[in-house]
């Protein structure tokens, strides 16, 4: 099987990885050959996998259709050229060194048409960092709120938050002196569709979730008020009916606003529209996304959907108008928070994958990781390994297009803030596929083109004016920490994982200042919840404690933690008791205000002091994932003298 591995290296599928244990593991060769066929490289037979392997090699020796590198730094070529010139975004054209088969690149960052010899192909040009967090005073550090926008309450009730409650909500924490609000991903899922609502599964990440869109941020008529809702949102009617209401706003335009509102030139944004239009078609016999359509319209350029587009042209210019409102209205959120002085405004939130059945799966399918769904490997955690039921790109697709689908993500997610976390940020390096059907432990790590990537991100980054979180909670890839710092992108440092080697919590001053300071996240419990135990609570219903742990010994093991956390974060008052969590929720929210990283952000359940968190990992049903809400407005929850404290905490003379 020699040749199967040597196949799976060029084609950058791992055959051995290491676990969280740090203990070597290595990718059964009936796996490795299940997830190179799914990558296009037949592997069935010896002669197969010779095929494959010499057309892999010959890809990799050739000129890719863009060229990524740093200013002015030294690039290999893959034969030596007599003439190079690049022709900038500002139109100015300009001759670039020569050494051989070494270009040399410009010294200022962009995107260029690039021309060798008689080959014409892309250059993207990055700078050597990302930007980094801007207080709105300068001579503090930055601070922000986590927060779910559903979760939001706002003035007129509603049955979830959206863009209009994320306004109000900017307003409010801007005066009480924040600079940023960390937001939940808004990216577009599938319309009226009131089940699959997790901001991590969505259905395009190249455009936002309609149902977010308030029509009275853009000067229309206000939705018609509802009843006030209850602690959970019931996402099963919320989202059919609000894509209902906003049928009726669209049906009251004039023909000159639909006009206005629907003009785009924006090919992509024309196809998702497309897509959703469709997919309201379909939905209601059962369908879910494209693969449960007729075969004919697999194909989005396909002779059946184009007439589908011809013959519903008002279905088409909805959708295109709930997408223009969303896009005013995310717009209009950042003008909010930067008009009440927030120094960063929004900071988006980037999922690791889409739904493989949903618009960019569609759309993009040439530049789409095709029988293969993203996932974790089996960890002590989840023996079984996790199959998070989503897909992306593929790192051939990406080379083949010249990185314009990723960029264009990239874009716009940066669009409408101040900075922008990427969940997972490992997938820049690698993921961990799952061939269609099989088990997650029958996976392998897939390579990414890494330095390529952090490039452009740090290349759109300075373009955008934004700072960069890359999620790194877990194992990284070898490397990946050491490029990501260089690039001046935070890490993020949640008080949970910061132990030192003792398992005591570490001190404030020793986090790391390239760093986002965090007091939990959608996935970790809160401050109160895990001084109450809550966690173990919910541990013991859905049997996942650990394996030969009762709960009374849970409980032993959480009362000594208790006393860890309460010495790092109080040497001198006494330890509050279990059922009394506010003077913890206090210090630990004081804590993270020490730190030295680059900006402090405390999840909006902290602020408040609340015990149950947004979301459980490895929970579908069983816990009210990305359902509850704030039990006031923003306004009133911050109104609390508690909350107004720990926000004065946050921005005291202390803070650094």
């Amino acid at each position: 099987m020699e040749q199967l591995h040597a196949l799976a290296q060029a084609a950058g599928v791992a055959r051995e990885w290491t676990d969280v244990d740090g203990r070597q593991q290595i990718v059964a060769d009936d796996a490795l050959a299940a997830v190179l066929t799914a990558l296009g490289h037949d592997a069935g037979s010896a002669g197969q996998i010779a095929r494959s392997l010499a057309a892999v090699e010959q890809r990799r020796a050739a000129l890719p259709p863009m060229l990524v590198a740093d200013c002015g730094a030294s690039i290999p070529l893959p034969f030596a050229p007599s003439r190079a010139e690049a022709t900038g975004e500002d139109g100015g054209t300009r001759p670039l060194a020569l050494d051989g088969d070494r270009l040399t690149a410009p010294d200022t960052p962009g995107y260029y048409d690039l021309v060798l010899d008689d080959r014409a192909l892309k250059l993207a040009v990055a700078p050597a960092r990302c930007p980094l967090p801007a207080a709105a005073a300068a001579a503090r550090r930055p601070w922000g709120v986590s927060l779910q926008i559903p979760a939001l309450r706002g003035a007129q009730p509603s049955p979830f938050g959206t863009f209009g409650e994320l306004a109000e909500a900017a307003r409010v924490f801007g005066a009480a002196g924040a600079d940023a609000l960390a937001i939940n991903p808004v990216h577009a899922l599938f319309p009226g569709h009131g089940v699959g609502y997790s901001p991590y599964s969505p259905s395009s990440r190249l455009f936002l979730n309609g149902a977010m869109g308030d029509p009275a941020l853009v000067g229309l008529p206000p939705l018609a008020p509802s009843p006030e809702a209850g602690p959970l949102i019931d996402w099963a009617e919320a989202l059919p009916q609000r894509l209902a209401e906003l049928r009726k706003v669209f049906a009251a335009l004039t023909p000159a606003q639909r006009a206005r509102m629907a003009a785009t030139d924006d090919a992509m944004l024309r196809r998702h529209a497309l897509f959703d239009a469709l997919d309201c078609h379909f939905r209601p016999a059962g369908a879910h996304g494209w693969r449960d359509w007729p075969a004919a319209f697999h194909d989005p350029a396909g002779s059946a959907a184009s007439r589908f587009a011809a013959e519903h042209p008002d279905e088409i210019a909805l959708h295109l108008f709930v997408q223009w409102l969303a896009r005013e209205g995310l717009e209009a959120a950042q003008s909010a928070a930067r008009g009440a002085g927030m120094g960063v405004g929004l900071i988006a939130d980037l999922a690791v994958g889409v739904d493989p059945a949903g618009s960019d799966a569609w759309s993009l399918r040439h530049a789409m990781l095709d029988g293969l769904t993203i996932g974790a490997p089996p960890d002590p955690l989840g023996p079984l390994g996790q199959n998070w039921s989503i897909t992306g790109f593929s790192p051939e697709g990406l080379r083949a297009t010249a990185y314009a689908p990723w960029i264009a993500m990239i874009r716009a997610s940066l669009s409408a803030g101040g900075g922008l976390r990427i969940d997972h940020a490992f997938g820049l390096a690698r993921l961990w596929v799952i061939p269609q059907g099989g088990a997650t432990r029958d996976g392998a790590y897939l390579s990414y083109p890494f330095d390529d990537l952090i490039r452009l991100v740090t290349l759109e980054a300075h373009r955008a004016k934004a700072f960069v979180i890359a999620e790194d909670l877990g194992t990284a890839a070898y490397g990946f920490t050491q490029a990501v710092t260089e690039r001046q992108m935070l890490g993020m440092r949640v008080l949970w994982f910061e132990r030192a080697a003792d398992h005591g919590f570490i001190g404030a001053a020793d986090y790391e200042p390239l760093s986002a300071a965090m007091s939990g996240t959608h996935d970790t419990v809160t401050v109160a919840g895990w001084w109450r135990g809550r966690d173990l609570d919910w541990a013991e219903q859905l049997g996942r404690l650990p394996e030969g742990t009762s709960r009374a010994e849970a409980e032993a093991i959480r009362d000594w933690d208790r006393g860890l956390l309460w010495s790092t974060l109080d040497h001198t008052a006494p330890r509050p008791a279990p059922d009394n969590p506010a003077p913890v929720v206090d210090a630990a929210i004081a804590h993270i205000a020490r730190t030295p990283a680059a900006i402090a952000l405390v999840a909006l359940e902290d602020l408040l002091g609340l015990e149950e968190q947004p979301n459980l990992p490895g929970t579908i049903t069983e816990h009210p994932n990305w359902r509850r809400r704030c039990n006031a407005p923003t306004a009133d929850l911050i109104a609390d003298a508690q909350v107004r404290q720990r926000c004065a905490t946050l921005r005291g003379p202390d803070a650094r």
